[in-house]
């Protein structure tokens, strides 16, 4: 049994040495086009990113004036659902607004 206890104490061993590590963050870009109003945007901000109305209007107004805005930055899981649900509001509101995720830095 001294063999067997040893060989499972240094896998116990093993596993305490490996390092965890966090998982890569994706930023979501919301994308400028000449038919999504501002309204809505202010209004999916605030929704789907949970950004209070000043910050939610200081991002749609760098989405109008500089052709994209991060609303946030998330694992690309949580990332890749907030880009669906975007999507998915903007086609029922018929509006072409898009939304993409970029590995950040």
């Amino acid at each position: 049994m001294a063999k067997e206890d040893s060989i499972v104490q240094d896998k116990i061993q093993t596993r305490d040495k490996e390092q965890l590590q966090e998982p890569p963050l994706y930023k979501v870009l919301l994308h400028n086009d000449d038919y999504t109003t501002m309204d809505f945007v202010v209004m999916i901000l605030q929704t789907v990113f949970h950004k209070n109305t000043d910050e939610a209007t200081r991002i749609m107004l760098n989405v109008h004036h500089q052709g994209v805005g991060i609303a946030g930055v998330y694992t690309r899981e949580i990332g890749e659902t907030k880009v669906a649900i975007v999507h998915r509001l903007a086609k029922r509101n018929q509006f072409p607004l898009r939304c993409s995720l970029e590995k950040d830095c």
